[in-house]
């Protein structure tokens, strides 16, 4: 399963999910373009083998841009991965049109663009790894939500359209949508909350960082020859 001389893009990696993603490619012999909009973030993951740019996914010159840098520097993309993501809850009624706005541009847009500068690259040479990063949210809804369990939802639907367009360019495209996930938003709950929720999980805990970068690991790595179009729940039970 071994990444050596394969090249990643892995957006929204400057902490939690993404950071854990960036860190199994590269640890695995990929070499790793990363993007946020955060720079002093940026810097503090520059190494050797990988590219960080400033970039906001919801603007498409900033996606085409880190594209193209990744193409002057290493010639190609063989993996994409789409993280980028916020939340801006709000009960419906009460909900702004900047909190709505801003969740399906950087969540569902902002995969539009990148997959759009990065498609043409792949679809040349005749082969890639797509994976979405969607949410539970996407698929079982949550109050307090609508923005954010569009943008998931809506990311699903992409995903299995376009893994449909570029099948026969043997480009695989696929979507992880994790549950409740121990990161620096989920820390911030109480610990009678966080008792609630892990009570609801079958598997009796919430999961970690590490459990969505293994399976995005499995889905882009040569493992993965004949899955596309799938959703791969990371939840421990909690969506069946």
């Amino acid at each position: 399963m071994a990444l050596i001389g394969k090249i990643a893009i892995v957006s929204g990696a400057t902490r939690g999910i993404g950071k854990a993603i960036a860190k199994k490619l590269l640890a695995n012999g990929a070499n790793v373009a990363i993007c946020g909009r955060n720079e002093e973030l940026l810097k503090d993951l520059q190494t050797e083998n990988t590219l960080a740019f400033k970039a906001d996914v919801s603007n498409p010159t900033d996606c085409q841009a880190f594209v193209d840098a990744v193409i002057q520097k290493w010639g190609k993309i063989d993996i994409l991965v789409n993280n980028a993501g916020i939340t801006r809850d709000n009960l419906l009624l009460r909900m702004t049109d900047e909190e709505w706005n801003s969740v399906l541009n950087i969540n569902l847009t902002g995969a539009f663009n990148l997959c759009r500068a990065a498609i043409r690259p792949m679809l040349k040479q005749r082969s890639g790894k797509i994976v979405n990063i969607s949410s539970v949210i996407g698929i079982v809804g949550n109050t307090g939500q609508t923005n954010y369990a569009a943008s998931k939802a809506g990311l699903i639907g992409f995903s299995k359209a376009l893994a449909k367009e570029t099948a026969s360019r043997g480009i695989l495209v696929n979507i992880v949508a994790p549950g409740y996930i121990d990161t620096d938003m989920t820390q911030q709950l109480s610990d009678k909350h966080k008792e609630m929720i892990a009570s609801q999980i079958p598997l009796g805990r919430t999961g970690t960082v590490e459990d969505v970068a293994n399976t995005v690991y499995f889905l882009v790595s040569d493992m993965n020859k004949y899955i596309t179009g799938q959703i791969i729940n990371v939840d421990g039970g909690l969506v069946m």
